[in-house]
């Protein structure tokens, strides 16, 4: 077997110079979507409207509750509710600076100052199929977790559940973040359906995708 040096293995070792300004354009981003996240917590929470944060954003919580930092970033927000609180969340959201529009057939609210609809806050409803050939409707919003800044995250089975139905690759990346740190646990995998305990297994027999 041939041994390479740290001389040598050091040659092989590509250096990427990443200018400064990229560097702040993607933090600038990761934090106005985490800013967006709570002045939405915030502001449901003070009208009293039930809510919890889902998507890529629930993991995060999920994941940083046991591996702080390990959470994914993402750009937008995705927050379950039921559809009789939705005039009282669109008041509460408009009071926070965001309104409440339409697009494309998906609810969302966009932030006055940044209205782009991949940056909104898009609204999924209790009881209701989030796509028409899903089988299983959204969750009610039950057990949730609470990060460090107080946002509620859907629970843990309803939020893996959620990301078994929907399958995409970005879902399945969820899934093994979630795998990873030990969340989904061999009692959690008994409770949910068959079908989606089938995809589990998939996910689990490729852990490297």
């Amino acid at each position: 077997m041939n041994h390479m040096s740290p001389f040598e293995l050091d040659k092989h070792v590509a250096v990427v110079d990443v200018p400064v300004e990229l560097l702040q354009r993607m933090e600038r981003t990761v934090e106005n979507v985490r800013e967006r996240m709570l002045r939405t917590a915030q502001a449901l929470e003070e009208a009293g409207v039930p809510f919890a944060v889902i998507g890529g954003n629930a993991v995060a919580i999920w994941v940083e509750s046991l591996d702080a930092g390990a959470g994914r970033n993402t750009k937008d927000v995705d927050i379950l509710l039921a559809r009789c609180d939705l005039e009282r969340a669109s008041v509460a959201m408009a009071a926070a600076g965001f309104d409440m529009v339409e697009v494309n057939g998906v609810t969302m609210f966009l932030d006055r100052q940044d209205p782009l609809p991949s940056r909104g806050i898009h609204v999924v409803f209790v009881a209701e199929k989030v796509r028409p050939h899903y089988r299983y409707p959204a969750p009610h919003v039950a057990n949730i977790k609470r990060s460090p800044q107080g946002v509620p995250a859907l629970g843990l089975r309803e939020l893996v559940i959620m990301k078994l139905q929907a399958y995409r690759d970005l879902d399945r990346v969820h899934i093994r973040d979630l795998v990873n740190v030990g969340l989904i646990t061999e009692a959690l995998a008994k409770h949910l359906p068959p079908d989606l305990r089938e995809r589990l297994d998939a996910i689990r027999a490729n852990p490297d995708g």
